[in-house]
């Protein structure tokens, strides 16, 4: 397990091609220009689950450079694809500064940009502890050979770089993994499913196993009669990945643009309008390795910045363009200003007293669907999905039919939160369109009361 001496070997080269590439580029700036150069590449396993039988199978090593060109207030950027083949990647470069340069001159000016600087460079580089690519699919599928198992694994390498004509450079490169699968069930209600993820940057089997026994001890309990319910508010207990599900909400929704132009569901929060519960805070916290500290633009975010503390907003995420724009002090956010690696405080609800502090109420694992349904209010709309339950006396008593929620986080985070479990898991960003995303939440379960079902 691990990472093989020539992945590594790989990774310099590519890091020294990068560098070559951003240094060619910027030797070739004319005066005025200035360029930001981003660089995102990955080393990945892929593999597809159906009825727990690989479906597909295969290892992408795949990258993007990105530049922006600025030049007389004005800006444009282009994409292209990055080889790691000197000769070639010259090339592209080259003709896409070209390229630049006669887009850039026909863009209004931008009274809002950011010139590149040099706040210091820095060099990253998390090391995890992996599955052998020739050993990932037995491993995988050696638990759940008798389940109607369904998913994908990725595995391997991601890598963010950044350099710019002011003389900053950056290369972060981080190991992860993550297995995201469902195990069906057919009833006589129908096809049933849980859903699971195991994920993180070292492989462990026990705790594999241990996620998958838990799922297949929830498809066992689908398999009794659903339970209808009525709309109405519930006690509620909504598992880490259900909990990610809505607390992800407030992590789109720190930024000071949204909050200046009255678009943020915090805003009642920052006019103290409306409160949260002293139990919630959440911070940024990048010391674990997941996703660099560096935006597109290079900027360094601090290593920890807390965001909501005991329920009261302490600060905000600030771009240096809604610096600009609004004259505040800029906090290494990127442009959409929106958490990076969020981390929930846990509580202390121990497992083993969940379905005892529940008493009567739903259980749920996971949600679906979810928007917002009134933002200003900080109303969430969504579904039900997966294994959820209806419990009695602590005590699994029935699947349920899925069941739509619109809620309020004043309400559901503030005076009805009534505990955080005091453990919590690693909920990653699954997205792979175009490339394996970076990003996560660690989050712990939560137990609600008076929780709004609308149908």
């Amino acid at each position: 397990m691990g990472r093989h001496l020539e992945e590594q070997a790989v990774e310099h080269v590519l890091e020294a091609s990068f560098y070559q590439l951003a240094d060619r580029l910027i030797d070739s700036l004319h005066h005025g220009e200035h360029l930001t150069i981003n660089l995102e590449s990955e080393r990945s396993q892929f593999t597809r689950f159906n009825h727990a039988k690989v479906r597909q199978s295969g290892v992408v090593a795949d990258g993007n450079v990105t530049i922006l060109l600025i030049y007389n207030q004005r800006e444009a950027f282009a994409k292209f694809p990055f080889t790691g083949d000197r000769e070639i990647d010259m090339a592209y470069a080259i003709a896409n500064l070209e390229y630049l340069r006669q887009e850039v001159a026909q863009i209004p000016e931008n009274p809002y940009l950011v010139l590149p600087e040099n706040q210091g460079s820095s060099r990253e580089v998390y090391q995890g502890n992996l599955l052998n690519p020739e050993d990932a699919i037995a491993t995988i599928l050696a638990p759940v050979n008798n389940v109607d198992f369904t998913g994908f694994y990725a595995s391997g390498s991601i890598i963010r770089a950044n350099a710019n004509s002011a003389g900053q450079r950056h290369w972060f490169a981080t190991d992860s993994f993550f297995v995201d699968y469902s195990m069906f069930v057919q009833t006589d209600s129908g096809e049933k499913a849980v859903k699971g993820i195991y994920a993180g940057k070292d492989w462990e089997a026990e705790a594999y196993n241990l996620q998958i026994n838990r799922s297949q001890q929830q498809l066992v309990a689908l398999q009794k009669p659903s339970k209808t319910l009525e709309r109405g508010q519930y006690r509620t207990y909504f598992a880490p990945a259900a909990s990610s599900e809505l607390l992800g909400f407030l992590t789109w929704s720190a930024g000071e643009s949204g909050l200046q132009q009255s678009s943020s569901a915090l805003l009642k929060l920052k006019n103290q309008e409306r409160t949260l519960s002293p139990l919630l805070s959440i911070s940024e916290n990048f010391t674990y390795g997941n996703v660099p500290r560096f935006n597109d633009l290079g900027e360094v975010a601090p290593e920890y910045l807390s965001i909501i503390a005991e329920g009261k907003l302490v600060n905000t995420l600030v771009s240096s363009r809604s610096a600009k724009e609004y004259g505040k002090v800029a906090n290494g956010a990127d442009e959409g200003e929106s958490m990076r690696s969020p981390e929930v405080t846990a509580g202390n609800l121990a497992e083993s007293d969940i379905l005892k502090q529940l008493d009567t109420g739903l259980y749920l694992s996971n949600l679906h669907y979810l928007n917002w349904s009134d933002r200003s209010g900080g109303r969430i709309t969504g579904m039900t999905r997966y294994a959820c339950f209806w419990v009695e006396n602590g005590e699994f008593i029935a699947p349920i039919e899925n069941l739509r929620f619109d809620d309020s986080i004043y309400d559901f985070l503030g005076e009805n939160l009534e505990a955080f479990t005091d453990f919590r898991e690693f909920i990653p960003n699954t997205g792979t369109y175009e490339t394996r995303s970076l990003g996560s939440i660690l989050v712990p379960g939560m137990l609600v009361k008076d929780f709004t079902f609308t149908l």
